[in-house]
């Protein structure tokens, strides 16, 4: 008769049956690395979103931008439970690519000749945002972003480019909130000899760093700025970054560029504005 057979037995079955090393040992599980889970270290309590991976590495980065290398594996928590990081799955591609701007991307289609029409940008810094997430459909539709330095001279520029039905200006304008500046110079073209060939439209921030979702940058919300204060250095010295000249703020807003990946990095406001604008520019001219 077998030993674990007996009904009288009162010690039961044989205990040193299976994993009995494993008994009361609590199980990691385990959590695919996927991009943007924010993971903490353990034993360091440094915590970061995932952004990539070097070799078996994952690459974290912290609400302040800075990134560090791990090796997957064990230590680390998830919403404060253990768990051990796995490399995620490969996903093969589904359909067509799409650009940065969620459009579907045109298969192996060479750039279009410029266009005649144009679109004006504020700053560099809109024109460097507008083309990291939509220069794909921007180039494939053949249309150039300009930068104007402020709209002060919107009138004059708009007198000198002198648009038409085939040459149609489109203009992205900051902070264009009724009252402002900003709309006077907008309803003064829309009223002037040129206004059914050009579209001045806006968002309502005070400077497109503010169209970037701060959850990007790891805080609930851009920080408000007292009036009287230079908005862009007073954003720096919240973030606690180093804000004590122009260079300061170059490399206070590639960090802020340098975060969005593609049109859900931005809020709706900029998104409307900018597709609206290139609807405008793209219909004035069939060549």
């Amino acid at each position: 008769m077998p030993f674990d057979s007996d009904p009288h037995d009162r010690y039961g079955s044989d205990v040193l049956a299976g994993d009995w090393r494993a008994r009361g040992r609590r199980t990691i599980p385990e959590v695919p690395a996927e991009r943007d889970l924010v993971v903490e270290r353990a034993d360091t309590g440094w915590c970061g979103a995932v952004v990539g991976f070097e070799h078996r590495n994952v690459v974290l980065e912290d609400r302040h931008g800075a990134r560090r290398l791990f090796p997957l594996g064990t230590g680390f928590l998830v919403e404060g439970e253990p768990v051990k990081l796995t490399a995620p799955a490969m996903r093969a591609p589904a359909g067509r690519a799409r650009t940065a701007s969620g459009s579907f991307a045109p298969e192996q289609r060479r750039a279009r000749t410029a266009r005649a029409s144009r679109i004006f940008v504020e700053g560099r810094h809109d024109a460097e945002l507008v083309e990291k997430v939509w220069g794909a459909d921007l180039r494939a539709e053949g249309v150039v972003v300009e930068y104007l330095e402020g709209v002060d001279d919107l009138d004059a520029i708009v007198r000198d480019t002198a648009p038409s039905a085939g040459k149609r200006i489109g203009v992205l304008v900051d902070h264009l909130v009724a009252g402002s500046k900003e709309q006077a110079i907008a309803d003064r073209v829309a009223r002037g000899p040129y206004g059914a060939h050009v579209l001045v439209v806006g968002h309502p921030y005070v400077d497109v760093w503010q169209a970037v979702k701060p959850a990007r940058l790891g805080v609930r919300e851009w920080p408000v700025i007292p009036r009287g204060m230079s908005w862009k250095h007073g954003v720096c010295a919240a973030f606690g970054w180093p804000h004590d000249d122009q260079a300061d703020i170059a490399r206070a807003w590639q960090r802020i560029l340098g975060a969005v990946r593609d049109w859900n990095d931005l809020e709706p406001a900029l998104l409307g504005r900018v597709e609206e604008l290139i609807d405008f520019v793209t219909a004035g001219d069939d060549a």
